[in-house]
């Protein structure tokens, strides 16, 4: 299709963003059902129905300017998720592998805020308030999706932290047993010396 105005920019834009979210409302029950966190799990199954709202919006949006509703492929969101159904096939400890699912579900967020920030960029040149103010409100729920993932994230690094310390403490006393172990036939024997010099006298 030849872009040769605003309003052909923007229902390109549309179409792209109509794609990705369709996208993620079959994507993010796969992440859901891959975290061993609770609350990570609740954050992508709560996100989900939000998702669910986001497509809603843009389908309102292609209503308001009387076009149908129709998706582009969203190649970049299709490569995010294709990366990220690799994360959840990996294998590891829990709180890595919930780590690396929100990264990935960042990912996501990231690259939808910019989409809706342009298209809301565009919008707003059109003069369209009203789609200018749904665009927004889905913008404001992208990114308290992606503050609570940061909050979840700093919970799970700190815990892998947390572990990591435990480990090397456990590591360090370890060791401290073993040269007790070595040094102790050496005692005996020093103890055994000086009984029988004892004794001699």
């Amino acid at each position: 299709m030849k872009v040769d105005s605003l309003e052909t920019l923007f229902q390109e834009e549309l179409k792209d963003i109509y794609d990705f979210e369709k996208r993620l409302v079959r994507a993010l029950p796969k992440m859901a059902k891959a975290a061993n966190s609770d609350e990570l799990r609740s954050a992508l199954t709560e996100h989900l129905d939000v998702t669910r709202g986001h497509t809603q919006r843009i389908e309102q949006i292609f209503e308001l300017l009387d076009m149908p509703a129709k998706t582009k492929t969203c190649a970049g969101m299709k490569g995010i998720l294709e990366e990220g159904e690799e994360i959840l096939k990996q294998d590891g400890e829990d709180a890595l592998l919930d780590a690396a699912i929100i990264g990935a579900a960042q990912r996501v967020e990231h690259y939808e805020m910019a989409a809706y920030a342009s298209a809301r960029a565009i919008a707003e040149h059109m003069g369209n308030d009203q789609v200018v103010d749904l665009l927004q409100q889905t913008w404001d729920e992208e990114r308290e999706a992606d503050e609570k993932l940061s909050e979840i994230a700093g919970e799970v690094l700190g815990s892998i932290r947390e572990s990591s310390e435990d480990d090397s403490d456990d590591e360090e006393v370890s060791g401290e047993d073993e040269e007790e172990e070595r040094a102790e036939p050496a005692r005996k024997q020093a103890t055994r010396g000086a009984s029988s010099r004892g004794g001699a006298s």
